[in-house]
């Protein structure tokens, strides 16, 4: 079963980043892991070159990193409402190279940021950082939206993320596949039911749609292992259309806490792959989605940066 170790988390303040803690902070919790806390500050040297003013610079910068690491600081305490350990991390220059670049000398397992914020992105589009960290980070990234229905809290007790209904989908390609080690884990872990989706698209008007149906749950019901099987409460679903319309149609149905879909590396030809389906689900769905990247140079693992 794959692990989480390091979770980071990027923070800029905005509602978007305060719900993406709340799953962070739960996940983390879970699975005992160590939550990093980014906030970066964007830089000011392309607007005001650094040689002009090299002191007046520097000051703005020491107090900028300042202010910012006693606010994340106080975020982090006020925010933490499960105990788990946190480490705060304050930078400045380029937000998505930052957060690229702490992720991969912290051996992050997993990303988990909001799908808006970052400087007042218009909210029906896909925020421009999340987008790019999305597409090159090398670890899994869970994009959080605002979910469309709400976890319970006890009366008087903080609402607290935790998953009950999880969608993983498939179209039975390799990057797919790699991706349900990390959806059956989750699912162990929360103690969640674990819908298998797959979706028929363009079916040719000669085929039996009803064969074609019965081999895809047949497909389905082979990926789940005999400890899921016998651990999980597990169900296999097969749609007829397009792929991106078909799971958020059924996220919204059936009410799903969290969507799980795999992506190849970061090639020319995988970013059409990922724009046509996963970022559409990803902008348009309505609860987070987790990406696992499965790249050529990387090991496919949740637990390997």
């Amino acid at each position: 079963m794959p692990s989480i170790e390091r979770i980071l988390c990027p923070i800029d303040f905005s509602e978007s980043s305060v719900l993406a803690y709340d799953y962070a902070e739960s996940i983390a919790w879970h699975y005992k892991a160590t939550l990093l806390l980014q906030h970066v500050i964007f830089s000011l040297t392309p607007y005001y070159p650094y040689h002009a003013f090299p002191d007046a610079y520097d000051d703005i910068c020491r107090r900028l990193r300042a202010d910012a690491g006693q606010q994340l600081q106080e975020f982090a305490k006020t925010h933490n409402c499960r105990g788990v350990q946190t480490q705060c991390t304050v930078q400045d220059g380029d937000v998505t190279d930052m957060i690229l670049e702490l992720a991969g000398h912290r051996g992050v397992n997993l990303i988990v940021m909001g799908t808006h914020g970052w400087r007042g992105i218009d909210h029906l589009t896909l925020g421009s950082v999340t987008e790019k960290v999305l597409r090159k980070a090398r670890c899994p990234v869970l994009a959080v939206c605002k979910p469309a229905h709400r976890f319970a809290a006890q009366a008087g007790a903080p609402e607290l993320v935790e998953l009950q209904r999880i969608l993983y989908c498939t179209d039975f390609s390799e990057h797919s596949e790699q991706a349900l080690d990390h959806a059956v884990s989750l699912a162990a872990e929360y103690h969640a039911e674990l819908t298998l989706l797959h979706v028929l698209e363009e079916m040719p008007s000669s085929s039996d749609i009803e064969d074609e149906t019965a081999k895809a749950v047949e497909r389905l019901e082979e990926q789940i292992s005999p400890w899921a099987h016998k651990n999980l409460v597990t169900k296999p679903v097969v749609r007829i259309g397009k792929a991106y319309q078909q799971i958020i149609q059924l996220a919204l149905e059936s009410q799903t806490d969290l969507v799980i879909m795999g992506v190849r590396g970061r090639h020319a030809l995988d970013l059409a792959v990922f724009g046509s389906t996963t970022y559409r689900v990803v902008q348009s769905g309505p609860c987070p989605v987790l990406v696992v990247h499965i790249a050529k140079d990387c090991e496919g693992n949740i637990g390997k940066a």
